[in-house]
């Protein structure tokens, strides 16, 4: 019966590859290529290395850009609410000083009405007809039972703390026919005519001392002056 060996048969195939290995690599050719390819692997690692991080630094940058551009957008939106805040603030500015104009405007005519009508119930039996106001310039048109109470009147009018000044006085003497008189046929023609006095009265009207004159003219008109007057210029028809 035949034996074969079959262990040492293998070790003999692995030991002859192996010694056929090392012979490969202890030539220098062989050692020169494993260089070689590490090498190339080294580098290709790197150059890997490098587009990734540079990759990763773009994609931060870009991300970077990207919020700054949001911020930038956000600030602009800022500072365009901040112009229309502005602009709305400046519009009801205006407002204001329309109102607050207005309401000037509006105080001359009021003030008028109220020095005038104060001085007219100072001075008994004078009647005003009509006011008109003309630019800076006021016409009082009434009547009264002589010339004396114009007068009186108008110097009420001089002492209004600036409201009216330079004064002018016109009067025509009139007679008029007074109804409530009952005529009898021994009264004479004229009987129930009475004489009174038509005046015209112009002056220089300022608004800017409206305010003053409303709050002193009860004052004013109610006391007499102690030192003469600006002398009245009276115009008799």
């Amino acid at each position: 019966m035949l034996r074969i060996n079959l262990l040492n048969s293998v070790t003999e195939r692995q030991g002859g590859a192996v010694a056929s290995v090392d012979r490969q690599i202890a030539s220098p050719s062989s050692r020169l290529m494993v260089m070689f390819l590490a090498t190339l692997l080294l580098t290709a690692a790197v150059i890997g290395w490098d587009v990734i991080s540079s990759s990763m630094a773009h994609s931060k940058a870009q991300a970077d850009l990207e919020d700054q551009k949001r911020q930038a957008a956000e600030l602009q939106a800022v500072v365009n609410e901040q112009k229309d805040l502005e602009q709305k603030i400046q519009n009801i500015d205006a407002r204001i000083e329309a109102i607050k104009t207005l309401r000037a405007n509006q105080a001359g005519p009021s003030a008028v009405l109220s020095a005038v009508t104060e001085r007219a119930a100072m001075v008994p039996g004078l009647y005003l007809e009509s006011v008109e106001q003309a630019g800076d310039q006021m016409v009082f048109k009434g009547n009264s039972p002589d010339e004396q109470q114009v007068t009186q009147f108008g110097r009420s009018l001089e002492f209004s703390n600036g409201l009216f000044s330079n004064l002018s006085i016109e009067t025509a003497r009139n007679e008029v026919v007074n109804q409530n008189v009952v005529m009898k046929e021994t009264s004479s023609p004229d009987a129930n005519k009475v004489s009174i006095v038509n005046f015209t009265i112009k002056c220089a009207y300022t608004p800017s001392k409206a305010a003053g004159a409303n709050q002193n003219g009860a004052t004013t008109a109610s006391a007499q002056p102690q030192a003469p007057a600006a002398p009245t210029q009276v115009a008799k028809n």
